[in-house]
C-alpha cells in the first residue's frame, strides 16, 4: 500500500520553508527589491543545480519511484540558458561558474541519484512545486524591480507546455501519493527535502553580499526585520 507522501512533505517541510522565505535575499525580494548582479547570479547558481537534477531525473526514468514524477514539461534548464544568454549575453556559458553553495547543492543531487534515487523525489518537490506555486507572482515582481520586458530575463517562470498548472500540481501530487514507498522511505524523503531547503538558504545567503553592497546595510537591515510567520506551499519558495 503506497505512502501519501504529498501531505507528509507540506507538513514536514512548513518550517524549512518558512525559514528559506525569511533569509535576507528572498525578503528583499519579496517586498520588490530585486538587484540584477544578485538576481542573474541566483539564475547562474539554479542553471547547474537543475542541470544537474534534469540529468539524473532523465537517467532514472525508468526508475519504480523516481519515473512517475518525471515530465519534460518542468524541466527548467533551458529556459535558465535563455535568460543567462539575457543577462550575460551570448558568450554566457563562458562567464558563469556555480558559487561553493551551488556546487555543494549539485553535489548533493548526484549523491543521491547514485546511491539512494528515490530521494531525488525530494529535490524534484521543493524545487518545482516551488516553480508552479509563485513563479508568475515573482515573474512580476521581478519584472518591475528591474524593468524587464514580458520574456526579458525570467523565462524560468514560464511553463510554456503546461496550460493548467492548478491541474498539473493535483495530478503531481497524485502521482507521489501513489509512489511505491513504504512509511521508513517516506520519512527519509521528508528529511531530504528538508536538507534541500538548507542547501538552498545557503544560496540564497552567498546573494546576500552583492544585494547589500548595491541597496546598502541600513535598508536592508529594514526589509529583513519583520519576519514572515508561514508558508503557502510545502514546496521551495518559489524564487527559485
Amino acid at each position: 500500500m503506497a505512502v501519501a507522501l504529498a501531505p507528509l512533505l507540506k507538513e514536514g517541510t512548513k518550517k524549512s520553508h518558512t525559514m528559506a522565505e525569511n533569509t535576507g535575499f528572498v525578503s528583499c525580494f519579496l517586498k520588490g527589491v530585486v538587484e540584477k548582479a544578485s538576481y542573474r547570479k541566483l539564475v547562474s547558481d539554479l542553471y547547474f543545480v537543475y542541470g544537474a537534477m534534469e540529468e539524473e531525473m532523465g537517467r532514472l526514468k525508468d526508475h519504480p519511484v523516481v519515473g512517475p514524477i518525471v515530465f519534460d514539461e518542468l524541466n527548467r534548464k533551458e529556459s535558465l540558458a535563455e535568460d543567462l544568454a539575457y543577462y550575460y549575453g551570448e558568450n554566457w556559458d563562458a562567464q558563469v561558474q556555480p558559487s561553493k553553495p551551488a556546487q555543494d547543492y549539485v553535489a548533493r543531487v548526484h549523491q543521491v541519484a547514485a546511491q539512494e534515487p528515490e530521494l531525488l523525489v525530494a529535490h524534484a518537490y521543493t524545487r518545482y512545486m516551488g516553480d508552479l506555486s509563485g513563479g508568475q507572482i515573482l515573474k512580476t515582481i521581478a519584472q518591475k524591480a528591474m524593468n524587464l520586458g514580458e520574456r526579458d530575463g525570467v523565462n524560468f517562470y514560464n511553463f510554456d507546455t503546461i496550460s493548467d498548472e492548478k491541474a498539473f500540481k493535483a495530478m503531481y501530487r497524485s502521482r507521489m501519493n501513489n509512489l511505491p514507498i513504504d512509511q521508513a522511505t517516506a520519512d527519509r524523503i521528508v528529511e531530504e527535502a528538508n536538507h534541500a531547503f538548507g542547501l538552498n538558504m545557503k544560496v540564497f545567503k552567498e546573494l546576500e553580499g552583492n544585494l547589500i553592497l548595491a541597496i546598502g546595510k541600513t535598508l536592508f537591515g529594514f526589509l529583513t526585520r519583520r519576519q514572515r510567520t508561514g508558508s503557502t506551499e510545502g514546496g521551495a519558495t518559489a524564487v527559485a
